[in-house]
């Protein structure tokens, strides 16, 4: 029996995506890793689609779906074996921000581009100095009339040369509480003071627009704050359950991905006079990677099922998060050498599939803070 209650709704979604990502992004993966960029216009077709901010309600221009919709759509575009297009983060973490903890006016003004995919978005938490550690956050948010003046940088921001509308984290300097300091700030693109910088080289994810944002004097209306004052950091430990819940959801798809192309591989290669499949060496490897994938499935979709029916699994998500993204580049670190030299070779996928996973025990928090959310929780 499915663990997750799929419905025939779901289904028929499952396949419109699929045949759209067949159609759309598939062909042109390679021609966007070679530019190390997306275009925007698959944004825009993502939107005429209504494959973005899903969950989004209606009066904001949205389908008011459920989180299962969410699931579906990053794990196609999972298969899809490339990271440039990042959807997931767009509809599941950035625009809950503005969906939970933005006014009225925010709300009316920005969701419906969102939705439409005529605004792409950022989250601007990570600095130079500060990752995982909120509370040494740099960038400072000093009240100045009706407005605030940020100055500061950020870097390793997803989406951040396409980036039209920021969610920025910054401190109130004269706030001595650390934690009561931070604030979310709503900050657009082209905002005097704002800039963009350099596309940052990185092993893997080559056509995701990561990027380095600098703020200097810039001046944005206190009412683009979500939320009340100083209540920044709650809004971030709220919303990083469904964050690094999206991380373990895309890393099982993944070991999948990976796992049924080396399956098909080693059935088809050969080595003295019969295939790889039929060495017992490597039946044994296939079988307890297989068997990891179905635990990291199991796992991964019970969470879901209690991440909608609004438990609180903190604990659970960054055990998951941990586990499926260290198990999914260790699956692809060793499905890459049943590949053998050819596994090297940038035109079999499960060269980028190995070197796009390793990035995922580090970013929404390194899988060493997950394991010392779940000890602290654990009493340890």
């Amino acid at each position: 029996m499915e663990i997750i209650p799929y419905t025939e709704a779901h289904r028929i979604f499952r396949e419109s995506v699929r045949k759209f990502f067949e159609k759309e992004v598939i062909p042109h993966v390679d021609e966007w890793e070679e530019a190390g960029i997306v275009p925007r216009s698959i944004w825009k077709k993502m939107g005429d689609n209504g494959f973005l901010c899903m969950d989004v309600p209606e009066e904001y221009g949205g389908l008011g779906a459920d989180f299962l919709y969410s699931v579906i759509l990053t794990e196609e575009l999972v298969r899809t074996n490339h990271t440039g297009l990042a959807a997931p983060l767009h509809s599941n973490v950035v625009v809950p921000y503005i969906t939970s903890f933005g006014s009225n006016e925010l709300k009316h003004r920005y969701l419906p581009g969102c939705v439409s995919g005529d605004i792409i978005t950022a989250i601007a938490m990570t600095e130079p100095n500060a990752g995982s550690d909120l509370a040494g956050m740099r960038t400072t948010a000093v009240e100045d009339g009706d407005h605030v003046v940020i100055n500061g940088q950020k870097t390793f921001i997803s989406n951040g040369i396409l980036c039209d509308l920021l969610v920025l984290a910054a401190r109130d300097p004269k706030e001595s509480n650390p934690y009561q300091a931070i604030d979310l700030y709503v900050v657009e693109a082209g905002t005097p003071g704002f800039e963009k910088g350099r596309k940052l080289k990185k092993i893997g994810w080559h056509s995701q627009d990561t990027a380095e944002l600098f703020f200097n004097d810039c001046r944005v209306p206190k009412a683009n704050r979500l939320g009340q004052k100083g209540s920044g950091f709650l809004m971030l430990m709220n919303n990083l359950q469904q964050e690094r819940l999206m991380c373990a959801i895309g890393a099982v798809p993944a070991m999948e991905l990976i796992l049924e192309m080396t399956i098909a591989y080693c059935k088809e290669r050969q080595a003295f006079g019969r295939p790889l499949s039929k060495f017992q060496h490597i039946q044994f490897q296939l079988v307890e990677m297989a068997t990891e994938v179905k635990l990291a499935r199991t796992f991964v979709d019970k969470l879901i099922v209690d991440h909608m029916e609004g438990r609180n699994i903190v604990v659970e998500v960054s055990m998951a998060k941990y586990w499926t993204t260290e198990t999914a580049w260790r699956v692809a670190d060793r499905c890459l050498q049943l590949h053998g030299g050819y596994g090297y070779c940038e035109e079999y996928p499960i060269a980028r599939a190995w070197r796009d996973l390793r990035v995922t025990q580090i970013f929404a928090g390194t899988n060493e803070i997950m394991k010392g959310i779940a000890a602290k929780f654990m009493g340890l």
